[in-house]
């Protein structure tokens, strides 16, 4: 579906045109070439990222959406979402689900918070009654983050934010024998001693990222996650589509640790444009004195900065402790709510998150200072 929108009050004449494409294989040559460039920042801003989600958590659903905004035949921006119905009205939300570390409305360089204006008029004809748009989790730093906020009220919607989670993050200097000297000296034996233990007893790492052993890779570490302390997987089908789908790219790093021919540990990596990305993580508590999960990050943290020579290293969800044991710096991800007053869900989403944060102000302002320690 295309259609043109008239230039957004206060803007420059120009004539906007918006796609709204409902699947990602349905992308024309020149948003995937967009995709292309975001995908540099991060992989699940890529084409490849979002044909698994779509393949694998959503497949045969009606309600995703790239709307995909032109000027004068130039992708300016894409916009990738999934909508939910809801008793007053439609949600429009950021495509994705819990395996989504980070998103991001995707904008040209060029592109400015007027332009965004057709992109809403799109949304609101392709969904009418649409009440709120929910992103997240977000770079509250990103230059797309404060754009769409000022899109949004310049068509008149009210955006809040919320806080998503903590993330912590490793920006790599030197060597990795300058990293292991920085950590802390309980980590440092524990990779010595484990190191020695697990190996005397038959114990063997590998690193796979390409080829024939990916199947036998893939399948080893649905074995650990099935005997791990995770929840089983809501959607099977999608870590072994990313896995694939990295391999493909070469941005797989998926470490095995094998014991008597059986795996116990594996964490899957991603590794892209300097960085690398900590995905998921799994091992078989009935060999916790091994300390196998160590094992593994130490061999593949080893690997990223003498081989691979990344930049950066991403733990990326959530605040755990252990994850200070490897990371030096934490940062935030943030999110944005907003809601469309011209519909009555709208209206309402407004009201009633306007005065939860006015009731949440006032009980903070008032609220009796802590009882002194006894």
């Amino acid at each position: 579906m295309s259609a043109s929108a008239p230039p957004a009050r206060g803007s420059m004449p120009h004539v906007c045109d918006v796609d709204v494409v409902r699947h990602p294989d349905q992308l024309a040559p020149d948003v995937r070439d967009f995709l292309a460039q975001a995908e540099k920042r991060c992989p699940e801003f890529g084409f490849a990222w979002f044909s698994n989600l779509a393949a694998t958590v959503y497949p045969g659903s009606e309600e995703l959406r790239f709307y995909v905004l032109r000027r004068q035949g130039t992708v300016l921006a894409v916009l990738p979402l999934r909508a939910e119905k809801a008793a007053l009205g439609w949600t429009l939300h950021a495509l994705g689900n819990f395996y989504t570390t980070l998103f991001e409305p995707l904008f040209a360089p060029e592109c400015g918070p007027a332009d965004l204006a057709p992109l809403l008029v799109a949304m609101r004809a392709d969904f009418p009654g649409l009440g709120a748009l929910r992103l997240a989790p977000m770079d509250r730093t990103a230059p797309s983050y404060r754009l769409i906020i000022d899109g949004m009220r310049g068509d008149g919607w009210k955006p809040y934010e919320f806080f998503s989670f903590g993330n912590w993050f490793l920006p790599v200097g030197g060597s990795w024998s300058d990293y292991v000297a920085r950590r802390n000296g309980a980590l440092r034996s524990t990779i010595k001693r484990m190191t020695k233990k697990f190996g005397g007893d038959g114990g063997t790492l590998e690193i796979v990222t390409a080829g024939d052993d990916v199947a036998r890779a893939v399948e080893a570490y649905e074995k650990v996650y099935a005997s791990s302390w995770k929840k089983p997987e809501p959607y099977p089908g999608f870590m072994p589509g990313l896995a694939r789908t990295c391999a493909e790219q070469g941005f797989l790093r998926l470490g095995l640790a094998w014991l008597n021919g059986e795996p116990i540990a594996a964490q899957l990596w991603i590794v892209a444009h300097g960085r690398a990305e900590i995905y998921k993580v799994a091992y078989d508590e009935s060999f916790k004195a091994y300390a196998p999960g160590t094992l593994l990050t130490a061999l593949l943290m080893e690997h990223v900065i003498e081989v691979d020579k990344v930049a950066e290293v991403d733990y990326l969800i959530g605040d755990d402790p252990y994850k200070k044991t490897w990371m030096s710096h934490r940062r935030e991800r943030w999110g944005i709510i907003a809601f469309n007053p011209r519909s009555p869900g709208g209206l309402a989403g407004w009201a009633r998150e306007a005065l939860g944060r006015r009731v949440k102000s006032l009980k903070a302002r008032f609220a009796p200072d802590a009882a002194p320690a006894s």
